[in-house]
């Protein structure tokens, strides 16, 4: 039963995934990987937000957390397509591109990932 609770909240998160890095790159272009860029930062902040809620506020039954937290963000987040668009960019001799995304991609995420825990434990 949990291989299935994993695979449905994985099911949606890599749809998700898609469609939500396709509307980025359409609308903004794809010089800077800014669908990755945005998956990932919103990724940390909703395994921030829904880890502190699930086990801080409502401690929620664990298939809760396998389908949000292990399939749903887990084929969300985009962490292998991070390394694989950096990269490119250093392969592309875009040593500046590659290095902010790698700078704000960290920082950025762990910005979101505290902002949720704290959103999830004020609210």
């Amino acid at each position: 039963m949990r291989f299935l609770i994993i695979g449905a909240g994985g099911f949606i998160g890599a749809i998700a995934r898609y469609v939500i890095g396709l509307w980025i790159g359409q609308k903004w272009g794809r010089i800077f990987p800014l669908g990755t860029f945005v998956i990932n930062v919103s990724g940390s902040f909703l395994i921030g937000l829904l880890m502190t809620i699930l086990t801080e506020r409502i401690i929620a039954d664990a298939n809760w957390r396998l389908f949000l937290v292990v399939g749903f963000l887990g084929a969300y987040t985009t962490f292998s397509s991070f390394e694989y668009e950096t990269g490119g960019l250093f392969r592309d001799g875009e040593w500046l591109l590659a290095s902010l995304n790698v700078i704000l991609s960290v920082l950025a995420g762990f910005a979101a990932l505290r902002l949720g825990e704290l959103i999830a434990k004020t609210g």
